[in-house]
């Protein structure tokens, strides 16, 4: 053998590693899993062996002088103490391209749609991204929505963050699709995080459909994922709308349901120790929530945009409702769903009294804010008379506008509800509110 063959086997061996870093599970307590004998940090992704030989994906979510705590993105079952925990192997990054329009992946960026491995020439984060707050393009332009209550009296920017707030069963889901099929915009990004198995499925097809899912990227973590893979798929569908939007593109984002996340963070703090404050809320959960939604919105590119709109699910229809509070704080607006209209038949039952859009001023004109500051009005004015009516005790005449508002109702009732395939494209929505209130 020659020196220079030496000296290159030489430098082969060496690159062989003499020992694979190796840790023993130690525990296994509800959610959360101990390991020891491997040093790992926060945010690593790790893999435990099973009894039946097969792996488990795990992340590092905490550590105790020498002891770090793990959660898995799957049912951790077939897990025996001793079990070996390596950290995972370095993975490419993940790329992500126009070939992801139409395909539905998990909170990994894994496709489960069974067509095939995802394509892409950009690297793609699972963390969202920060913009500097100084360098946030402005909300100049409104978005439609294709809704006429919202589009005409609650009108929305591009660019602007919107919560739907209301208790199970009033109809978040179902005016989420009618916004998604009806919305103008290049790109729409869909989380459901936390729902039924069964409303995947009905949301691509129903709400959706064949045009829509073409413009559509899906990020799903139904309600039987681990709260490790709903926390994950939440960002997920944060970081695929913000690629899109530094590209250039009018990106919306829904996200339902924006509390499904909330309790996630709150079974992964509670697993880890941290103590509830409200109502069963960690701390914790009330820092993250901001991050998140800070992501969403404008970016430095000024020719993109990023709307969000997030279903906020009021338990008990308690409008005080800790994860509702804050939202509604953070948030540049919120409409509300009420159970007393969804249970009169009015769809969708958005209480535009109890609604506020944030942004509305910035992209409206005044006679279009002049005429829904009028229909307000009229609502209230009829609200304070409503109970009166039906027992024959109003008696007009005593005030012309209070009557003007009784004569009305009808019209705008009528006016502010709307079919789940019926279209209201922003022009002439705007159109019949002003003639209405002339």
């Amino acid at each position: 053998m020659t020196a220079l063959a030496s000296r290159l086997r030489a430098v082969e061996l060496g690159a062989v590693p003499v020992a694979t870093p190796t840790g023993r599970l130690v525990g296994a307590q509800g959610l959360l899993l101990e390991s020891v004998g491997c040093p790992l940090h926060t945010g690593q992704r790790c893999r435990i062996e099973t009894v039946d030989g097969g792996w488990l994906d795990a992340q590092v979510v905490g550590f105790k002088e020498k002891v770090s705590y793990l959660m898995p993105f799957k049912k951790a079952t077939g897990l025996a103490t001793g079990a070996r925990v390596l950290p995972a192997p370095v993975q490419a990054d993940l790329m992500i391209g126009p070939s992801w329009m139409g395909r539905m992946v998990n909170g990994l960026g894994e496709p489960i749609d069974g067509l095939g491995k995802l394509g892409g020439d950009q690297p793609l984060s699972t963390i969202p991204p920060k913009v500097n707050p100084l360098k946030k393009a402005p909300v100049e332009e409104p978005l439609d929505v294709g809704v006429r209550a919202i589009n005409s009296m609650l009108t929305i920017g591009k660019g602007q963050r919107v919560g739907l707030m209301a208790g199970s069963g009033v109809g978040k889901s179902v005016l989420l699709g009618l916004i998604t099929r009806q919305t103008v915009a290049d790109v729409i990004v869909v989380g459901l995080i936390g729902e039924r198995n069964r409303e995947v499925r009905e949301f691509v097809e129903k709400s959706l459909g064949p045009e829509g899912l073409k413009r559509a990227v899906l990020v799903v973590a139904p309600a039987d994922e681990s709260p490790m893979m709903r926390v994950m798929a939440t960002e997920m569908c944060h970081s695929i709308a913000a690629h899109f939007r530094d590209r250039g593109q009018n990106v919306l984002l829904l996200c339902d349901s924006l509390t499904r996340y909330a309790m996630a963070l709150r079974e992964v703090a509670l697993s880890l120790g941290e103590p509830p404050a409200t109502r069963g809320y960690p701390p914790s959960v009330f820092s993250n929530m901001p991050q998140l939604v800070e992501s969403a919105g404008n970016g430095e590119n000024p020719k993109g945009s990023m709307s969000a709109i997030y279903t906020v699910l009021a338990e008990g229809d308690d409008q005080q409702d800790p994860v509702v509070d804050s939202a509604r704080a953070i948030l540049d607006g919120h409409i509300v769903l009420t159970r007393e209209l969804a249970e009169r038949g009015h769809y969708p039952a958005i209480d535009v009294a109890q609604s506020i859009s944030r942004c509305m001023a910035q992209v409206v004109g005044p006679e279009h804010a002049l005429a829904a500051r009028k229909l307000k009005a009229s609502l209230a004015r009829h609200a304070r008379v409503r109970d009166l009516i039906p027992l024959g005790a109003y008696v007009p005449g005593a005030d012309p506008e209070t009557d003007k508002a009784v004569r009305l109702h009808p019209h705008i009732e009528a006016f502010l509800c709307q079919g789940t395939r019926e279209e209201a494209p922003m022009p002439g929505s705007v159109e019949q509110l002003k003639a209405m209130m002339a």
